[in-house]
């Protein structure tokens, strides 16, 4: 039986991105996460792989030594590609608190802006520091894109996404609903210069060596249904994804969306219109990847899967049944690539996403 960190890893890009597009079924389904938390990063570098993984801090010579820890990580573990995100920020507000983990903790957690961020009227709006991504550093971008293994591919992400910056930081949730209704232009209005940075950055990544795809995150909904109207995602998000799939498909790339929640009101509109090659993001509670495999898997690839719930909490053995449970129910038809359901989490026990990860690796 193969075991992680494998010694002599194998990556294929081209047939990662052929299953992605459904031009082949594999014999094994290729393995995806949007990315790894730090910590976990750092414990299989320094526990398993024996290298030192600093933190970085802007500095170029340390930061090409963690970088070249992340591409060795990845790589190590049976990835076809990094991604690499950063070089736009959107200062603004954030809820944060103690991190309570029992297995890799940091001292903070944060979440997005619940109430009201820091832009609530149009004095607001103009006085913003809104990035200008002709400014940004693209160096890390350029290292990873230059210092890849042979056979593995680079995918990008400067930001979160396009409704997730107005609604965190900028606008807050409950603040955006209203405007909405009080401020439709103000919104708008928001919408568009986060949609300026990003599409602009996203325009000067495009022609990076070994790049192979845009992996997008932007959550747009929760157990039940969006985050907010479907109309209004429409209005105000769906076209900046349309844009950057469509970049993508110009320059022979791939787009792939992380999107948590209930979603089956736009799906649809994400498939048809925006034109997205892969969804990713599912959890058991409401939005399982086996319903989803099942209404869309023959237009659209289904990405991770595996619950962080149980990936945290399952005994391995069960761990084990239940992520071939996944693969035998998603493989068929091809398009489907095994992780977690959304991220690996510092929490997560690093033993039981390495049984996740073998039992891919296995399957046959």
């Amino acid at each position: 039986m193969t075991k992680v960190p494998l010694q002599n890893p194998k990556p294929d890009i081209e047939n990662f991105v052929k299953v992605i597009r459904g031009e082949t079924v594999p014999r094994r389904p290729p393995l995806v996460e949007l990315f790894l938390d730090f910590e976990i990063e750092r414990e299989i570098s320094q526990t398993y792989l024996g290298r030192e993984y600093p933190f970085p801090t802007g500095e170029r010579e340390g930061d090409a030594v963690y970088l070249k820890n992340r591409i060795e990580v990845y790589y190590r573990m049976g990835y076809d590609y990094l991604r690499v995100s950063g070089g736009l920020h959107f200062p603004g507000k954030l809820r944060t608190a103690a991190d309570t983990s029992m297995n890799l903790p940091r001292q903070i957690r944060g979440w997005a802006e619940e109430g009201v961020g820091v832009i609530s009227s149009w004095a607001d709006f103009e006085s913003y520091p809104w990035p200008d991504p002709a400014k940004s550093d693209l160096w890390a971008y350029e290292f990873v894109a230059d210092s890849l293994p042979e056979g593995m591919g680079l995918f990008v992400c400067p930001t979160s996404g396009f409704l997730e910056v107005p609604l965190g930081g900028l606008m807050g949730y409950e603040n955006l609903c209203y405007l909405i209704y009080d401020d439709p232009e103000l919104v708008a209005a928001v919408f568009q210069r986060t949609a300026e940075a990003m599409c602009g950055l996203y325009e000067r990544l495009a022609g990076l060596p070994n790049l192979r795809g845009l992996f997008q995150g932007d959550d747009m909904g929760y157990k039940t249904g969006t985050l907010i109207g479907p109309d209004e995602l429409r209005k105000y998000v769906l076209p900046s994804h349309k844009k950057l799939a469509d970049l993508a498909h110009e320059r022979g790339l791939i787009y792939i969306l992380h999107c948590c929640g209930s979603i089956d009101d736009i799906m649809p509109d994400l498939i048809d219109d925006v034109g997205i090659d892969a969804r990713h993001s599912f959890e058991d509670e409401g939005n399982p990847i086996q319903d989803f495999k099942l209404k869309y898997g023959d237009r659209v690839a289904a990405l991770g899967g595996v619950d962080i719930d149980k990936l945290c909490r399952l005994p391995e053995d069960q761990l084990r049944a239940h992520t071939r449970k996944i693969i035998e129910e998603c493989m068929p038809g091809g398009r489907f690539a095994l992780g977690s359901g959304n991220t690996v989490c510092n929490y997560v026990p690093v033993r039981n996403y390495m049984a996740m990860v073998e039992e891919g690796l296995n399957f046959a």
